[in-house]
């Protein structure tokens, strides 16, 4: 790098490195969380029918339709709903939104690594929360006053472990911090998880944000959301105003809304995954493995007797993909991504081989 030409804050960034695309025949991709099945047949019709009229004019910049979608699903009124390219982007809009206050954001030390990027963009110093015992989140580490933070970033299920919290728990964070936001990342809420959305008239510091990426198979079309009330919504629209007008394009609109109104699609799927979760689980348990209980489309596991590592690696040279973080207390867990039977018979075919051997 040409430290001259650059920015000073752009040369202390560390970015986020998301998961790995790679371009392999006959691969079993279990390594970024995908779902592992197609998104609902409509949603495809939608987008089709998006493409052949009006490419030429810009998309709504409010995506009212959508909005609209994503309110009647949660029973909420479509001010209460932000729009974003990606759950990523809306949540670099939060961070900028709300967290810029001159002081920490709680979150916790084994997350998603991404808040600590957005803190690092926007010059928020980031406090971390040390998971407890079970890499377990308890919330009474998060009691501070509302003058010494700047809010709470958590998500529920949490990443990479896959745990999720009771709602009881985040009322908790919300009344500890009246005065600041509380942010609850839902990324994977749909496979088990409790969602916050309902308490949401009842705290104006509550933001939650979810993606269409996981539970309805559209991670290929980048559509994520937050709801809050409205004077949240507001001020999450006047960054996004001040960055990019039009986030969504036509067809995402389009495929958004109708995988909003194929709700039987969207239930046969996740229940899928999580049946799949479960025989996962106990297949991993009968080869040696320890893992967490999840409620998300993954599980974290970890083996006594083998590098987690040395694991990744020889799956990988038998064509299949997990993820390994290099992070202290994680580095000996296993992030596997819940696939097809298929794909997760394959899995424990290939771990079998490198846990026993003589199998």
């Amino acid at each position: 790098m040409n430290a001259q030409f650059i920015s000073p804050i752009v040369q202390r960034l560390v970015p986020y490195v998301p998961g790995e695309q790679p371009k392999m025949a006959n691969l079993v991709k279990l390594n970024t969380n995908e779902n592992p099945y197609p998104p609902s047949p409509r949603v495809v019709a939608a987008i089709q029918q998006a493409a052949q009229h009006g490419l030429q004019l810009y998309p709504d910049p409010d995506g009212s339709t959508l909005r609209q979608a994503v309110a009647r699903h949660f029973q909420l009124s479509a001010e209460q709903v932000f729009l974003g390219n990606g759950s990523d982007e809306v949540l670099a809009h939060a961070f900028f939104a709300f967290f810029q206050q001159g002081c920490p954001l709680l979150m916790p030390d084994i997350s998603y690594s991404f808040y600590k990027v957005y803190c690092g963009l926007y010059s928020i110093a980031a406090r971390t929360v040390p998971l407890r015992e079970g890499l377990r989140l308890n919330v009474s580490d998060y009691a501070a006053s509302d003058q010494a933070v700047a809010g709470v970033v958590v998500a529920n299920p949490n990443a990479p472990t896959g745990i999720g919290l009771p709602l009881a728990d985040i009322e908790t964070l919300l009344q500890m911090h009246p005065n600041r936001v509380v942010l609850i990342d839902e990324a994977y809420v749909d496979f088990g998880g409790q969602t916050a959305m309902t308490l949401i008239n009842r705290y104006p510091n509550l933001l939650v944000s979810h993606t269409l990426s996981k539970s309805r198979s559209l991670a290929g079309l980048r559509i994520g959301y937050a709801c809050g009330q409205a004077h949240l919504i507001e001020a999450l629209n006047r960054v996004k105003n001040s960055f990019n007008s039009y986030p969504l394009d036509r067809l995402a609109l389009a495929g958004g809304v109708a995988a909003f109104e194929d709700h039987a699609h969207f239930e046969q799927t996740r229940q899928a995954v999580m049946g799949s979760r479960e025989g996962l689980v106990l297949a991993l348990e009968d080869l040696g493995f320890k893992v967490l209980p999840s409620q998300a489309n993954f599980v974290f596991a970890r083996h006594p007797d083998h590098e987690g590592a040395a694991l990744a690696d020889g799956l990988r040279a038998q064509g299949v993909l997990v993820r390994h973080f290099k992070q202290a207390r994680i580095d000996q867990y296993l992030r596997i991504s819940v696939g097809t039977p298929g794909q997760c018979d394959a899995l424990v075919t290939a771990l079998t081989k490198l846990v026993s051997p003589a199998a």
